[in-house]
């Protein structure tokens, strides 16, 4: 008898989830056996359910796709991680692979070759899309620092120096410091260009 491999779906969006949990369930040794539309929702999802694969999207509530992975890899190592992203941003595939990640593929790779990962991903294999992977290669690592990060991530919604400041519990001084080092390294020319390009290259 064949043993069913037992998959955890992350997808904030219903309709994707649901279609994805529906091709995954047309595979004879594959049971999507729970769904969940938040990141913080993961772990215990995956614990209860006792599942063998957990199919994570990055861009969710609660958590992201990436965050659930780092908490999985450290609470629950025997459970494997495929990362599914819409966008193909080389920054987000270092970063899922940083986390513990076993795979990345994008959504709109063919069911089959979502399939065959779980396969592979529970066999012991990593399976990354090659465009990105090339793409990762060329693009080289995130130069950010995770302070640089953190404050540019925060700065996203367009809050002043000051308003920066309060919430980070950091001067504005030191704010700007790390803002102007951040824009440095981006050759931008100003903070909302910084996180334009942050935010398109994956790495935030």
């Amino acid at each position: 008898m064949t043993t069913r491999i037992k998959v955890l779906l992350a997808e904030d969006q219903s309709m994707v989830r649901e279609a994805l949990a529906a091709l995954l369930g047309l595979e004879p040794d594959i049971d999507v056996v729970a769904q969940v539309a938040r990141g913080d929702e993961v772990p215990a999802a995956a614990r209860d359910h006792a599942v063998d694969v957990a199919l994570l999207d990055i861009e969710m509530p609660g958590c992201t796709g990436i965050e659930a992975a780092a908490r999985l890899t450290r609470e629950q190592p025997g459970v494997k991680v495929v990362v599914l992203t819409t966008f193909g941003r080389p920054g987000y595939l270092r970063s899922a692979m940083e986390a513990g990640a076993h795979a990345f593929l994008v959504k709109d790779a063919p069911a089959a070759q979502l399939a065959d990962a779980v396969r592979k991903v529970l066999a012991g294999e990593r399976v990354i899309d090659p465009t990105l992977a090339a793409a990762a290669l060329a693009e080289g690592a995130n130069p950010l620092t995770d302070r640089e990060r953190e404050i540019l991530r925060a700065a996203s919604d367009g809050r002043t120096n000051a308003e920066l400041a309060r919430s980070l519990h950091l001067s504005q001084g030191t704010v700007r410091n790390y803002l102007s080092t951040a824009i440095q390294k981006l050759a931008v020319r100003n903070k909302a260009e910084a996180v334009r390009v942050a935010e398109e290259k994956g790495w935030l």
